[in-house]
Formats: structure tokens, C-alpha cells, sequence
């Protein structure tokens, strides 16, 4: 019995010195170590981000052409019904987004506009419009790539003479990176446009934002660097524009003589 005990010690030994010179299991250790690179080999570079492709595309690259949506553009609109193209165009914008129950106000050359007789410019090109990109966002994820349709009496237009009720259909179009808070490669900063579907013609829709609320708090501003303090905003203005029902910012004479300077709102001569 002793010499059966002796031998079985000496065979488990003998097993268990064996063991390390087995070939081992592969592991996650072992497969990490292994792609490790030399540290002569050349790395691979960071890649750059990708630039931004510019989403919305105008008719052409002239003062006039750069004012039409490329897709729906036909033909110019002639001078004498440009201004009645656009003031269908503001007033079906405000009604649509009043029924919507979001929050806009007039900007720029529209407000100036506003200032001086509740009216589009009859040099105007097209129109601007802001509203907080909170705002733009909610638009973005229930109403983007919407059609809106807009009836007007045309009768009216015409001073009592011929004609009739005119229905117009409009698109709301939200720019895939409009709530994004830097301006990228400056290619899509315009945040979201109200598109006349039967000439192109548009409103620029642009988000504000606190966009460095370390640096500059209380400072809201576009992807254009327009910078307004919230004091200047709100409360915004209740008032019509166009004979419809529209929102100023509250500060409006201060925003537009920092924009236009001070003779804006008193020089009655344009200079072209």
C-alpha cells in the first residue's frame, strides 16, 4: 500500500512540472498585447471632420437669383408683382405659425420695414424672421418638409377689380443642421426656410441661441454672429405687419441702429 502512495505522488509530480512548458490558451491579454504596433511604425492620421455639404441651393449666385429656392425657381418675378409675392408670403408665414402656436418675430431688413410703415420694402429682396432654435427644433421633429396651404382674395389685391380667391401652397423646410451651435464650414447657416412653391421665393427662418453660456452669458446669437442680449428680445412686441398679426423684438430701435446705424430710423431717402 506505502509503495502504490509513493508512486502516485511521483506521477502527480511529475504532471503537474509539465504543465507551463504546455502550449497556452489564447486570451484577451494575449490578443491585446499582440496588436500593439512597433513604435517605428507610422500611426495612422486623426481624421478630419467631414465638410458640411450646403443644404439649401438658390437659383443662382446674382443679388436677385441668390433670392430663389433653386427647386422651385421658374422664372424672375416681375418688379410689379415681386412686393404682393412677398407680402403673400409674410402673411401666410405669420398665420401658419401663429395657428401653430410657435414663437417668431421680425428681423433685419423686415423689421426695418415694420419701423417704417408695418410694410415690406418695395426694394426688398426677400424676408427674415428669428425665433429661439428651441423652437426650430420642435419645428424640425413634427412640421419639417410640411405643406401649408395659404387663400387670399385676390379682388382686394386688385383695388375691386377682377379676379377671385387665390390659394397658394407653401413649404416649411428645416435645415438638417440648424439647431448645430457653431457655423461649421459657414455652408449651412441658414437654419430653415418658408418656400413659395410656385416661384420660390423665401423667407429665411434663423434660430438664437445662448451658444457660450461660460463666456457670454445672456448673449443669444445666430450662426452670423448677430448677437442680442435677452433683454433686447423679451418681451417681444405684439403688432400687425402686412395687415396680419406680428411679433417685434422688444429693444427693436436699439437692434436696428446697431444693425443699420442711427439714420435708419430717421433718413426718408434710400440710396439704393
Amino acid at each position: 500500500m506505502r509503495l502504490i502512495l509513493t508512486f502516485l505522488a511521483l506521477l502527480t509530480a511529475t504532471t503537474a512540472s509539465a504543465l507551463p512548458n504546455q502550449p497556452q490558451t489564447p486570451s484577451s491579454t494575449t490578443t491585446t498585447t499582440s496588436s500593439l504596433k512597433d513604435p517605428g511604425e507610422k500611426r495612422d492620421e486623426p481624421k478630419k471632420p467631414a465638410q458640411q455639404k450646403k443644404y439649401f441651393h438658390e437659383a443662382g449666385a446674382t443679388m436677385e437669383l441668390g433670392h430663389y429656392d433653386a427647386r422651385y425657381f421658374r422664372t424672375v418675378v416681375p418688379y410689379a408683382e415681386h412686393r404682393p409675392a412677398l407680402r403673400h408670403l409674410v402673411r401666410s408665414w405669420l398665420s401658419t405659425s401663429g395657428e401653430l402656436g410657435v414663437e417668431t418675430w421680425l428681423a433685419h431688413g423686415t423689421l426695418l420695414g415694420w419701423w417704417w410703415g408695418g410694410r415690406v420694402m418695395p426694394w426688398d429682396y426677400d424676408l427674415d424672421v428669428q425665433m429661439p432654435t428651441a423652437t426650430l427644433a420642435y419645428l424640425g421633429r413634427y412640421f419639417n418638409r410640411t405643406l401649408h396651404d395659404y387663400a387670399f382674395d385676390a379682388r382686394k389685391e386688385a383695388g375691386g377689380g377682377g379676379g377671385g380667391w387665390v390659394n397658394k401652397t407653401y413649404l416649411l423646410d428645416v435645415n438638417p443642421h440648424a439647431t448645430d451651435i457653431d457655423r461649421g464650414n459657414g455652408a449651412n447657416v441658414i437654419d430653415a426656410r418658408w418656400i413659395d412653391t410656385s416661384n420660390g421665393l423665401y423667407i429665411d427662418i434663423t434660430g438664437l441661441a445662448e451658444r457660450d453660456p461660460a463666456g457670454a452669458p445672456g448673449i443669444w446669437s445666430c450662426k452670423n454672429s448677430h448677437k442680442y442680449r435677452i433683454a433686447e428680445l423679451y418681451p417681444v412686441r405684439r403688432t400687425e405687419f402686412e395687415g396680419v398679426p406680428a411679433r417685434v423684438p422688444f429693444a427693436f430701435d436699439k437692434i436696428l441702429t446697431d444693425e443699420y446705424g442711427g439714420k435708419s430710423l430717421t433718413n426718408t431717402e434710400w440710396s439704393g
